[in-house]
């Protein structure tokens, strides 16, 4: 008999691979995109800055919007104007777009100088600590202490020609403190550990040191902050021009068309008139709130939302 030979086969079970490890901005981005109430007031911000930026072409030019029509005043919403027309005879509708242009490009030209320079000094402050920190800081509660609204209408009551430059310019002036001791108190964090310890050991520069590896690990804190800005700014500007202390008021902002809309026979029988406007007003605040609160959860590692 030939013998029985016996061979042992041994099957190789491959191993799972384990999963790749995502970035902090790659985990940011995918929980902000769950977060339903965020995308939604994404969508909503996008779609009123859009609608503002092309409200020329949608409605008429914005000279139009500002020329008196004694034949159509207080209209009601119909075919010829969707939201009806003012006590002046303006469209509502054109106004209201026209407005928010306004409006959000002031916003949004505030809240970059606002950030910009406040994350530059609190940078800054927040690096080089010693004197500098103590200058840099003493220098941001001197501007905190002027107050805001009088210190704005004083400063549009000097110049003669009231324009939305100067409006930038006051009001980015009094509005950075908040974000340079905001990002100040992040880079002395930052700046103990040892990844920051090592790129000044090898020679990088102070700038290098501070653009290149400490803002990119606090950008999540100003992006935050930056929504919080812009829509405080929105709130700043209405509150100014509906004072009469804002935008011209031959410019449509949506401060200027409920300054317009405040007497009491417009308040309690022409709803069109202010109504649109504070609709779209609060929303866009609301959104801007929404997307804020999202993008704080979703840089928040301890944050389940």
């Amino acid at each position: 008999m030939e013998p029985v030979t016996q061979t042992n086969t041994t099957s190789v079970v491959e191993k799972p691979k384990p999963p790749k490890s995502q970035s902090p901005w790659a985990l940011a981005r995918r929980k902000f995109f769950k977060n339903k109430i965020a995308m939604a007031s994404l969508l909503f911000l996008i779609t009123i800055t859009f609608m503002s930026i092309f409200a020329e072409p949608l409605t008429m030019p914005v000279e139009e919007t500002a020329k008196i029509n004694l034949t159509q005043i207080g209209k009601e919403p119909s075919s010829d104007h969707f939201l009806g027309t003012d006590k002046s005879g303006r469209d509502v509708f054109a106004r209201t777009l026209h407005g928010g242009k306004t409006s959000l490009m002031l916003a949004f030209s505030i809240t970059i100088s606002v950030i910009t320079l406040g994350t530059i000094v609190g940078a800054v402050a927040g690096f080089f600590g010693g004197w500098v920190d103590n200058a840099l800081m003493r220098f941001t509660d001197f501007i905190m202490n002027f107050p805001f609204l009088l210190f704005v209408i004083v400063l549009q009551s000097i110049f003669l020609e009231s324009s939305t430059g100067t409006l930038i310019f006051v009001i980015s002036v009094l509005s950075w403190t908040g974000t340079a001791r905001i990002v100040r108190s992040k880079v002395m964090a930052e700046k103990e550990n040892e990844y920051i310890m090592s790129a000044i050991s090898i020679g990088c520069s102070s700038t290098k040191t501070i653009v290149r590896h400490l803002l990119p690990n606090v950008m999540s804190t100003i992006i935050v902050q930056a929504t919080i800005t812009l829509a405080a700014m929105i709130v700043a500007e209405t509150g100014l021009s509906f004072l009469g202390f804002g935008v011209p008021m031959n410019i449509p902002t949506w401060g200027n068309m409920l300054q317009d809309a405040r007497s009491p026979d417009v308040l309690t029988s022409k709803w069109w008139i202010w109504i649109p406007p504070a609709t779209v007003l609060t929303m866009t605040i609301l959104s801007i709130n929404f997307i804020g609160e999202g993008l704080k959860d979703a840089f928040n590692p301890k944050s389940n939302r």
